[in-house]
């Protein structure tokens, strides 16, 4: 298994019909895998929970709302 960077900035759109910015949220690894043995990924509060393949981070624990977008810019930190 390739080692996977300890923690990501991921790029949240703005409120849908908003044209607001774009919000940065920081995850790092929580130590758990999802069912395919990919890591997850937590915010601070461990609200946002996402997997990460290939620089797109998508909700573990969320089923997506028709219509939404649900997949995400992940990128590694230092």
């Amino acid at each position: 298994m390739v080692d996977q960077p300890a923690r990501y900035a991921i790029t949240l759109p703005g409120p849908t019909g908003s044209h607001g910015p774009p919000e940065v949220v920081l995850v790092h690894a929580t130590g758990e895998t999802t069912g395919e043995g990919l890591p997850v990924y937590a915010d601070e509060a461990g609200q946002l929970r996402v997997e990460i393949h290939d620089g797109v981070a998508q909700p573990v624990d969320v089923q997506p709302a028709e219509g939404r977008h649900t997949s995400w810019h992940a990128q590694p930190m230092p």
